[in-house]
């Protein structure tokens, strides 16, 4: 596993990008908090595999709602990341599996460590 951030740093942040690792993730990944959990996904369009946000941790609608593609608007639900609106409308984002405990957020990367 490896530490995305101190807990602390995610205080009142409804989303935020985190720096590319390895080249499948090559965009990065988002994290956003929904209902109180946290959910990642790679920072990937399914349309054209291109990051979701146009300036840096810019990736929920004016709702805060969504995930929104910045480029085409595209809408995905923040609980499973299916696109519910946009040219990819059924597609889903990858999901990363993440962790909360002590006192950080980890990403999972299975077969590390």
């Amino acid at each position: 596993m490896r530490l995305l951030c101190p807990l602390s740093e995610l205080a009142g942040v409804a989303a935020r990008g985190f720096d590319p690792g390895p080249p499948d993730r090559a965009h990065g990944i988002v994290v956003v908090r929904g209902d109180g959990v946290f959910h990642g996904y790679l920072n990937r369009c399914p349309h054209l595999g291109l990051p979701l946000d146009w300036l840096p941790d810019r990736f929920l609608d004016s709702t805060g709602r969504y995930l929104q593609r910045a480029n085409h608007g595209a809408l995905f639900r923040i609980a499973d990341g299916c696109c519910v609106a946009g040219p990819c409308a059924g597609g889903r984002l990858v999901p990363v599996r993440l962790v909360a405990r002590d006192d950080g957020l980890w990403l999972d990367e299975p077969g590390a460590g």
